[in-house]
């Protein structure tokens, strides 16, 4: 199989473990990025869902009360 290949020096592995642990930390700290914007994103929306819920509520109550 000469796709394969593992070299003699193992020194070899250095720049492909380096590659590797950069593109592992940039990985993690773009999803923890998501994560946290997603999180605030949900607070936002929730905010303003209970807001519109607030305004029907009180916009109920005042054509029930013109009744």
């Amino acid at each position: 199989m000469p796709f394969l290949y593992f070299p003699e020096d193992k020194s070899e592995y250095i720049p492909a473990f380096i590659s590797m642990a950069f593109f592992g930390i940039l990985l993690i700290l773009t999803f923890r990025w998501i994560l946290r914007y997603s999180k605030k994103q949900e607070l936002e929306t929730k905010e303003l869902e209970d807001q519109i819920l607030l305004e029907r509520q009180k916009e109920k109550e005042k054509q029930h009360s013109q009744l």
